[in-house]
């Protein structure tokens, strides 16, 4: 169970060998790197600066991860969350799970990208090549991804 948030960049295969080593439990390893694209409509987009409060966003990421712990039977887990100035198709996020079953690794993997998105406590600014910037809004379709790991009303009821 590690967070991290970082300026510098994450090495994939050093981040998954270390959450794995030593552990003859796990059957299952699941990651998700998620990567600055342009989706920027004009002009194209040359970075993506990202911000955060320290100690708020390591505190919200840690409770976060904690809700995937008691959810899914998990034997490890690890969300590296860069921040400063990145340029499209550099890396900036890396959620991974570990479990005894693939089910629960990839179930858990789901949910911490979905919440993260919607939860942590990031602002990102666009900077486009002809030197605007724009603050990036939250999208509806990230809320709707993460509204259904939210408990449905019944189950509260049983």
């Amino acid at each position: 169970m590690t967070v991290r948030v970082q300026r510098e960049d994450f090495d994939l295969g050093a981040e998954l060998k270390a959450l794995t080593a030593g552990n003859p439990r796990i059957g299952g390893l699941t990651s998700f790197v998620g990567l600055v694209r342009d989706m920027a409509e004009s002009p194209e987009l040359a970075a993506m600066t990202l911000e955060h409060y320290p100690g708020m966003t390591e505190k919200m990421l840690e409770r976060i991860e904690a809700e995937a712990q008691a959810r899914w039977p998990l034997e490890a887990s690890l969300i590296v969350h860069r921040t400063g100035r990145l340029e499209p198709g550099e890396q900036i996020v890396l959620v991974a799970c570990a479990s005894p079953h693939r089910e629960a690794a990839f179930a858990a993997c789901h949910f911490l990208i979905d919440w993260l998105k919607t939860k942590a406590p990031f602002w990102k600014v666009e900077e486009t090549r002809g030197g605007a910037t724009a603050w990036v809004e939250a999208r509806g379709s990230d809320d709707e991804a993460a509204a259904r790991w939210r408990p449905s009303p019944d189950a509260a009821a049983e």
